[in-house]
């Protein structure tokens, strides 16, 4: 690797270190997510300030040293500044970088996942969708790019595809077989593969649709629908649970989230 290399990312967190420097952590198109030091990036006058901060998008010039990164310029194409002077959605922004650092990794092609951030982010500026129909889809496409994304296609156990075709639920309202979410098996049960999770949960054909159309649809559009706030409900509630049974990790930003 070259003495310096330049890539292009979006700054997922940033800690100070020592007395004026910053440890940067970067969600890359080329090296996946990396450690970066911006030294000298607290002190008011230097030019890494503004490029060291959560969600800076652009591209970093950055020296490659024996054990970590060190960034020497930066040329910043967007500081998503909307979001820094809306509380609300600088709380969703910041679990949307707590995810990512979280799932992804280093040396490792992430291209989808800083795609769907970047998109995500864009979501949120733009205010055209509730913000937790943002995060559920967010949620459900990150599954969906670590390889954990539940099976909606068909019933995972008598492997009945006759909710395969997303067509058909266009017009699904009538369907008499009821549909359940199972944590459990990672997927949906039909209603006489139920007995299998008792715990799981029955959910609108709406719902199921949407599941689909999040886990099939490329990032450009994820975020151009809404729901009703019955599928939002499922959506969130199946979510969830699904996270915390098959990811077992507690994100502090999720915290935060929980008093707005």
């Amino acid at each position: 690797m070259p003495a310096s290399t330049t890539v292009r990312g979006i700054v997922l967190s940033a800690m100070p270190v020592g007395e004026y420097d910053k440890r940067l952590v970067i969600l890359t198109l080329e090296y996946g997510r990396i450690t970066a030091f911006a030294k000298g990036a607290r002190n008011p006058n230097s030019a890494l300030l503004a490029c060291s901060s959560p969600l800076a998008f652009g591209e970093f010039t950055l020296y490659v040293g024996r054990r970590s990164y060190s960034v020497i310029s930066a040329d910043i194409k967007n500081y998503f500044s909307e979001l820094r002077g809306d509380f609300e959605g600088f709380c969703y922004a910041m679990y949307f970088c707590e995810i990512c650092d979280y799932m992804s990794k280093e040396n490792n092609d992430e291209k989808d996942i800083l795609k769907l951030l970047y998109q995500t982010l864009r979501a949120l500026t733009k205010k055209t969708i509730e913000f937790p129909l943002i995060k559920v889809v967010f949620e459900l496409k990150m599954m969906t790019y670590n390889g954990m994304a539940p099976q909606v296609f068909h019933c995972v156990k008598c492997e009945n595809n006759s909710y395969q075709k997303a067509s058909e639920f266009a017009s699904a309202s009538g369907l008499s077989s009821p549909i359940y979410f199972s944590i459990k098996t990672g997927g949906i049960l039909c209603s006489g593969c139920r007995m299998n999770d008792k715990s799981s949960i029955r959910i609108n054909t709406s719902t199921l649709y949407t599941m689909q159309y999040i886990i099939s649809r490329e990032i450009e559009k994820l975020y151009t629908f809404k729901v009703t706030s019955q599928v939002l409900n499922e959506l969130e509630i199946c979510m969830k649970r699904y996270l915390q049974c098959y990811i077992d990790h507690e994100f502090k930003s999720a915290e935060m989230l929980k008093t707005l």
